[in-house]
């Protein structure tokens, strides 16, 4: 393999020493070229480290790009990777011309790049955010960054993240105190206790927030001393005018660019960093390995270092009275500073070594390339279009697919993914996959075209119970998909009730076309034979959610404190919907609740699956109640419902997801089935239901209700018992719908 790497050369900071480390790694293991498009420091420091690097620069940016675009080919580059607004700009010449894939590392906020320059905001800015859009493949180097680039829309399944590295394991020569002093024209007593941040002088740095903190501090502590290093003359003077202006001119001292950073921090008690906006800034690890206590700002991927109070303080950014209370704790307390340092550094050293950062970048490099081969081989962008009920905030759908999306992260990562969604930005932010909106005239054929295989995925899709119109949405879009050449799966579906005989006649035809079905629960199988159809590969599996992973209970405590619900009573949780069928329904739901509350002292918690249909629903039965409960107000993710369950002692549920979320928590519950879907799935796992229809029956239901709670642990254990055999079944049925790929 062979990288070529471009960069402007002028960079300085946390960028430099991630090209520069990681290119001189990366000539480890692949052959590798650095170009710099001007002469400097960068440059030599590059050479000086063994790095195979050139200056490409005749004062001609049409000619040096033709020069790139000739080394590119005359040396059989396989990649280019770039860094930084001129880089991408030449970038998008040389995939034109030359065919190879780039790939950008995004270093910062391309946004905030040039807010000390209006004229470079509205050139090199305006350039670079047109430069980005053309390019092929982007590097965050933090998750956030990713992030980031997935709410500004670039392609998700495009983004990677490659967290800064640095070695832990080399030696370091360190100034004496003293040298360091004198160089930099300050005096450091051993008594001090100093407070640094080294940082390029720039509005998005936070310098200001950094001297508004230092003034608070030295109110308490008047003998602390802070330490400013980095280059940046136009800022220098402003930033020393304010310290003059706070009064603490004599405590604050300017070092300029330090040649010498760990020495810097060898020589500090305390390493700040107080940016609006990072990626994962050297700063912090340079200082972690120096075992430095550091209070920074809650930005890039620094939450994925830092556990908050342990080893280290993460505060607002632009807030500088939290920051300055953070240094007031440390500064009281040497022997804090000491373990936190200790704390920091060694979980720096664990997860952000050098070594690591390489391996990730290799690997991203392996899967570019097995990207393209497969985009040469077909012509296809997307492994898999998947659609279903997504982007319509309900909890039920949203764990089908996010079972599906775990599901591809833990076992087939090179996976590409496009979700059909009502509401694809909020779908992109979620789940971290790119989305289109499901009813796009243009774009959706579009996506049909470049998919390899197309998934209808989980829920009762195919159905003409509620409206027709729902079921041939569905059809067409599959017959759409068949037709622009992409295999057909149903995963995990509901099917049924399909009542019409020309919704029955259209959707035997698709049916029979597909390549595999594989079907939530036996009753579905059984109405897919009465349509007689035959011809797919056909399994029984279970609910796609059936395999999700539930993390801890506390997050769902805290939640239900955020909310004003005590959860140190017993919580039995209603999960209710509006159902037309029966008349009065919130008078009777409101009754039900009432009669819990009263016989098994059980404090109602009405929990919304859908917002904000159950929201406004689950207010009218609280209205109509005699005692007191308590209802969820904001939506949440699929994990924080489930932890939220997680608190509950017993669950009354309408809603097929929340019996589902129950059976994943082993939690006792009655199911209200105002569906068949609801009577399939308890029927499958061998626990009570009745009717939710004109024919209900309060008696009934308590009989039940009454049971479960006399019998809570037993249930619970038949629950533990039963769960792995639908998981295996999920799994299972996900790997044969992902067979229908080419190689897997």
């Amino acid at each position: 393999m062979k990288v070529l790497h471009l960069i402007g050369g002028g960079d300085v900071g946390g960028a430099k020493s991630h090209v520069l480390s990681l290119v001189r790694q990366l000539s480890n293991h692949i052959t590798v070229k650095l170009i710099s498009l001007r002469p400097g420091s960068f440059t030599e420091d590059a050479k000086a480290m063994g790095i195979d690097a050139i200056v490409v620069r005749s004062g001609n940016i049409l000619r040096d790009i033709k020069t790139i675009i000739r080394i590119i080919q005359s040396e059989g580059y396989d990649i280019l990777h770039t860094h930084g607004a001129k880089a991408n700009m030449i970038g998008v010449f040389a995939k034109r011309n030359t065919g190879i894939p780039v790939v950008s590392t995004v270093h910062s906020d391309y946004r905030l790049d040039y807010l000390h320059s209006v004229l470079k905001m509205y050139t090199f800015g305006l350039i670079n955010t047109v430069a980005l859009r053309l390019i092929d493949y982007y590097i965050g180097v933090s998750k956030n960054y990713k992030e980031m680039l997935i709410r500004r829309g670039f392609p998700a399944h495009r983004i990677y993240t490659v967290y800064n590295g640095i070695p832990f394991d080399n030696s370091i020569d360190i100034m004496p105190k003293d040298d360091f002093a004198k160089k930099y024209g300050i005096e450091l007593k051993d008594d001090d206790v100093v407070v640094g941040i080294l940082a390029r002088l720039h509005p998005v740095k936070g310098h200001t927030v950094f001297l508004d903190a230092a003034e608070k501090v030295l109110n308490k502590f008047p003998h602390t001393k802070f330490l400013i290093g980095g280059p940046g003359d136009e800022l220098r003077p402003v930033l020393e005018r304010k310290a003059r202006q706070l009064g603490i001119s004599n405590n604050v001292f300017f070092l300029g660019a330090v040649a010498e950073p760990y020495s810097f921090f060898e020589h500090i008690d305390i390493n700040v960093l107080a940016s609006y906006s990072e990626s994962f800034p050297y700063a912090i690890l340079e200082g972690a390995r120096m075992k430095k206590a550091t209070v920074s700002s809650r930005v890039g991927g620094l939450e994925d270092l830092f556990v908050q109070g342990e080893n280290g303080f993460l505060y607002t950014p632009g807030d500088s009275d939290a920051l300055a209370e953070h240094l007031v704790t440390l500064i009281e307390d040497p022997d804090k500073r000491k373990a936190m340092g200790e704390k920091l550094y060694e979980s720096a050293r664990n997860n952000f070594s050098l070594s690591a950062m390489t391996e990730t970048q290799l690997n991203i490099y392996n899967s570019i390339f097995k990207h393209q081969a497969k985009i040469e081989k077909d012509g296809k962008e997307y492994d898999v279009a998947i659609l279903g009920y997504y982007g319509y905030r309900n909890s039920g759908d949203d764990a089908i697919l996010q079972s599906f999306i775990d599901h591809l992260q833990q076992n087939h990562k090179d996976i590409s993914v496009i979700v059909l969604s009502n509401n694809p930005s909020e779908t992109r932010r979620l789940y971290h996959v790119q989305a289109v909106y499901r009813f796009h005239p243009f774009r959706i054929p579009s996506v049909l075209s470049k998919t390899r295989l197309f998934i209808a995925g989980g829920g009762t899709l195919l159905q003409d119970d509620t409206s027709s119109r729902s079921l041939w949405y569905y059809l067409s879009m599959l017959h759409v998909a068949m037709k622009k050449g992409a295999r057909l799966a149903l995963l995990a579906n509901g099917l049924g009730p399909l009542t019409k005989k020309k919704n029955r006649k259209a959707a035997a035809r698709i049916l029979d076309r597909m390549d595999v079905i594989t079907l939530r629960d036996p009753y579905a199988f059984e109405e897919l034979k009465s349509l007689g159809v035959s011809k797919p590969v056909t399994m029984i599996a279970a609910d796609p959610a059936m395999a999700l992973v539930p993390g801890d209970r506390l997050p769902g405590l805290k939640l239900l404190s955020l909310e004003g619900v005590p959860a140190d009573k017993n919580l039995a949780a209603f999960c209710l919907r509006k159902w037309k069928k029966v008349r009065r329904s919130e008078k009777i739901l409101a009754a039900l609740a009432d009669k819990i509350a009263d016989e098994f002292n059980l404090v109602p918690l009405f929990i919304p699956m859908q917002h904000p249909d159950d929201v406004r629903f689950l207010k009218k039965v609280m209205y109509h109640m005699k005692q007191k409960g308590y209802i969820m107000q904001n939506r949440y993710s699929v994990d924080q419902t489930l932890s939220i369950f997680g608190n509950v002692k017993m669950v009354v549920g309408m809603r097929l997801h929340s019996l589902i979320y129950a059976a994943k928590l082993s939690i006792p519950m009655v199911g209200l089935a105002y569906e068949p879907k609801v009577n399939y799935f308890m029927q499958s796992i061998n626990q009570p239901y009745v009717n939710w229809d004109r024919n209900f029956s309060m008696e009934d239901l308590m009989e039940k209700i009454s049971y479960v709670w006399n019998n809570a642990s037993r249930i619970s254990s038949e629950l533990d018992a039963i769960k792995p055999i639908l998981e295996e079944k999920v799994k299972e049925a996900m790997e044969l719908t992902l067979s229908l790929l080419p190689g897997e």
